[in-house]
């Protein structure tokens, strides 16, 4: 079964940096990450294919940030701070996009995120990728009535 590619718009908290998306399947791919760098940034990022994230304005703000190996390189728009992508290191060839850049998309909006061990890198120590746990949101009971 082939996966859903699907494109999306999204641009940073300033609307500096535009960019298109094409996701692998979707929303399908959302996930976290329990590394140093993904801990602080806190962010959901889901998959886009190889060269499958274009950007259409704002290439100038963005800045790279990379950290430990070097592999993955993180996209931030220099004017407002906002993580928008970033190259994987699990796969060089992939990115990672924020959701919640993503036009109409909040990372609330999914109910369960799943989050990868990144302290035990698959690329440190030759083992599968693993599953960390899970992250839920549940919305707080609209008490309006009361």
């Amino acid at each position: 079964m082939a996966l859903e590619r699907v494109m999306r718009s999204g641009q940073c908290h300033c609307g500096a940096v535009r960019f298109e998306a094409e996701l692998v399947d979707d929303l399908a791919t959302a996930r976290r990450c329990t590394c140093s760098f993904c801990r602080m940034r806190g962010a959901v990022a889901v998959s886009a294919v190889t060269g499958g994230v274009r950007i259409l304005e704002g290439e100038a703000f963005l800045t790279r940030y990379r950290f430990n190996t070097g592999t993955a390189e993180h996209f931030f728009c220099s004017r407002c701070g906002i993580y928008t992508h970033h190259q994987r290191r699990s796969d060089p060839l992939q990115y990672g996009v924020n959701v919640a850049c993503l036009q109409g998309l909040s990372p609330f909006d999914f109910a369960e995120v799943p989050v990868t061990d990144g302290v035990e890198h698959p690329s440190d120590t030759g083992r599968p990728s693993r599953l960390a746990g899970v992250l839920r949101f549940i919305p707080a009971e609209d008490d309006a009535t009361s």
